[in-house]
């Protein structure tokens, strides 16, 4: 498919949903990550499931980002993703939408694996009393640590700040 260096920066997003346990329940995360840069770009977390939390985590890319006409938004082809709701935030931002095969995981790999990161070096290290503490938590290594500070083989070894930096330099998300 796509990857650094084969598309540019706000090109192409993809995105998913995870869950995560807490002693007062679910935590449900979605989140939107640049293919280019593998910068998560946007990202929402609740207590439910419904289409309004990836429509959140898309907003927020939009709001973040300001993509132009014709950027490609990547999914599983999960209930959220195929909502009205969403189809019609994809519709009034120019959006084109791009659907996984059915029962095929791997055509979202970098969404999946930014999952599997996240749960192993953030999310399984300890037990969570509260969703607060995650929602911090994920504050934390989504902000802090992923976009700034983590190094990628896949872009040769920058973190996606860096990598955004030095392939859109003009750009005032790039910092």
């Amino acid at each position: 498919m796509f990857g650094p260096g084969t598309v540019e920066v706000d090109r192409v997003y993809v995105g998913d949903i995870t869950y995560i346990w807490t002693w007062e329940g679910w935590l449900y995360l979605a989140t939107v990550i640049d293919l280019a840069s593998r910068r998560v770009v946007g990202w929402a977390m609740a207590e439910h499931m419904r289409a309004e939390l990836v429509c959140d985590a898309l907003r927020m890319a939009i709001d973040t980002r300001r993509p132009g006409p014709g950027l490609i938004f990547h999914s599983d082809r999960g209930t959220q993703y195929n909502s009205a709701e969403f189809a019609q935030l994809l519709d009034a931002n120019k959006m084109i939408q791009s659907f996984s095969r059915p029962r095929q995981c791997w055509d979202n790999a970098v969404a999946e694996s930014w999952f599997a990161s996240l749960k192993k070096e953030c999310i399984h290290r300890r037990s969570w009393a509260t969703r607060a503490q995650v929602r911090h938590a994920v504050f934390d290594y989504i902000e802090v640590f992923y976009n700034r500070q983590r190094l990628h083989s896949s872009l040769g070894y920058l973190t996606p700040a860096e990598y955004e930096a030095i392939h859109q330099p003009n750009a005032a998300h790039a910092a």
